[in-house]
């Protein structure tokens, strides 16, 4: 398998940490966004969206990150990432969609170049602009990982949840937010410190890594 990412792209390093979850090899094929390396014509033949990450095995290209993962728990279904119970698969799924759906996509790259380019945005406005749409999602967050968490976002083991959440606290770290009040999200994250497959996935451990 290949994955089209990028280092620091939040949706990116929620597909490494679901490959590293599985022990699933891959390889890395970089594309910085700074430099718009994902608009570039052989990319754009894979993905015409021209975004991260796209995850290619053999002819098949799979875009947007829910989708791979969803694609890899189907088509790698052990260890898994979501739990066996329908009903909680559906609680499952609606906490890793605040994330996905609620959060990220407003304090990603493109909405950012857009403060900054449009509306004249500097750092601590961007930094308003992101801790805005991040705080009452953790807030909701806190209470449903109080509620069926176990150590981990959802019961005693990572998952799927577990696979946006890391990403958008170091997200949120970027946007200089203090993250003391979300003790449940910080619990979780501590955990994953020690876990193998996070630090793997972790952006400062990627080969595109700034140095």
């Amino acid at each position: 398998m290949i994955l089209h990412g990028y280092w620091r792209s939040g949706a990116s390093y929620r597909v490494r940490i679901g490959l590293a979850l599985k022990g699933l090899a891959y390889d890395l094929a970089a594309h910085d966004l700074r430099k718009g390396e994902q608009k570039a014509a052989d990319y754009l033949a894979l993905n015409p969206q021209g975004m991260v990450p796209a995850l290619q095995d053999d002819d098949l290209v799979v875009t947007q990150s829910p989708a791979i993962l969803e694609w890899l728990e189907e088509t790698h279904p052990e260890p898994a990432l979501l739990p066996a119970d329908v009903a909680d698969r559906a609680h499952v799924r609606a906490m890793a969609s605040l994330i996905g759906c609620d959060i990220h996509p407003l304090n990603n790259l493109r909405v950012l170049k857009s403060l900054r380019s449009d509306f004249s945005a500097d750092q601590s406005t961007v930094d308003a602009w992101a801790a805005r749409w991040i705080a009452p999602g953790f807030d909701a967050l806190e209470v449903l990982i109080d509620r069926h968490g176990g150590g981990w976002s959802f019961g005693d083991r990572p998952g799927l949840v577990d696979c946006y959440l890391i990403p958008q606290l170091y997200s949120a770290r970027r946007f200089n937010m203090m993250l003391d009040a979300w003790p449940g999200l910080l619990a979780v994250e501590a955990r994953s410190l020690d876990h193998p497959a996070f630090q793997a996935a972790h952006p400062d451990r990627q080969a595109d890594a700034d140095a």
